[in-house]
């Protein structure tokens, strides 16, 4: 998935919020927090949050340095490359 993809299910999201508030004032309900403006801004902090989360986890799995694990596997990336420097 994409972050173009993403942005489209963010702004589904938001859509959806806003027919929901529609929905809700048609029937006389009304809620101080639950506006337009806050709709938006929530739907602006995921279109911040998403790409951020991505990019931080693409970091966590692209470091070597955190999980033994993965220090392992850095050591044999190196172990590799030296083996193939010498050949």
């Amino acid at each position: 998935m994409n972050t173009e993809k993403l942005k489209e299910y963010i702004a589904l999201f938001g859509g959806l919020l806003g027919a929901v508030l529609l929905f809700l004032q048609t029937l006389g309900f009304e809620f101080a927090w639950f506006t337009d403006k806050s709709i938006e801004a929530f739907t602006n902090a995921l279109l911040a949050a998403v790409p951020f989360i991505l990019i931080v986890y693409g970091v966590w799995k692209n470091t070597y340095v955190v999980t033994k694990k993965a220090k392992e596997h850095k050591q044999v990336i190196d172990e590799h490359e030296k083996k193939k420097e010498e050949a």
